[in-house]
């Protein structure tokens, strides 16, 4: 707390990285190339499955939410981390830190659930299934159940780009909240920070459209158009 005017301010110090202070050009560089891959990644897989008619179902609706949330919660955390990188002052008002707080946890469910709904979504789709238990288990159960070893090709190709996402975000969920206190250190607290809210919005639309004939193939035709145009 601050005396300003008269009145407390209440303000939170953000220490960050300032005990690297030889590091902060460089990690200013990064963040920042990070943060802009992000963005472009996510609004580009956006605007690719709203202009592509055959990428107009529902998989690739709850894809573009997804890419919607990662941008969202990145830029909830990413620019706020730049602006402390290169200010004298790195405080942030308790105000500012509760609605960060609240956006950041926000948006971190909704794409838990999204991801669930995903989940139901690719296994109705790859095993044709009327009903079944949301769980990822049962994902892959299923898939070894089929019959033929092309049907099980299918079915994991078809649910492997999500089963990778799910794996990094609850993986590092897991990192996080059940390493042992022993093993608590202030400095793999960062990086895991870091890569939560930074690298994981990054990889998602990297994941799907490398392993994604039909995102590759839109977007060939996008670019072909946009050349032939």
């Amino acid at each position: 707390m601050r005396l300003e005017n008269g009145t407390v301010k209440a303000e939170f110090l953000l220490l960050g990285f300032s005990d690297h202070p030889e590091l902060q050009s460089l990690l200013l560089a990064v963040f920042f190339s990070i943060y802009s891959v992000t963005l472009m990644g996510n609004l580009g897989m956006i605007l690719l499955i709203t202009t592509s008619s055959h990428l107009h179902t529902p998989m690739y609706f709850f894809i573009g939410m997804l890419s919607f949330i990662d941008s969202c919660y990145s830029s909830v955390i990413a620019p706020k981390l730049l602006v402390d990188l290169i200010s004298a002052e790195k405080t942030i008002s308790y105000n500012g830190c509760a609605a960060q707080l609240y956006f950041f946890c926000s948006l971190v469910d909704t794409e838990s659930f999204l991801l669930a709904a995903m989940a139901y979504d690719s296994l109705v789709e790859a095993i044709c299934l009327l009903t079944v238990l949301l769980s990822y288990v049962c994902i892959i159960a299923a898939i070894l159940r089929t019959g033929s070893a092309e049907a099980r090709r299918k079915g994991f190709s078809t649910c492997a780009s999500h089963l990778i996402v799910v794996t990094i975000y609850h993986g590092t969920l897991i990192f996080i909240y059940l390493r042992p206190s022993t093993d608590h250190s202030l400095d793999i607290d960062k990086v895991t920070s870091v890569f939560y809210t930074l690298i994981i919005p990054m990889l998602n639309p990297i994941i799907y459209s490398l392993r994604n004939k039909d995102v590759k193939n839109a977007f060939r035709k996008m670019i072909h158009q946009k050349l032939v145009s």
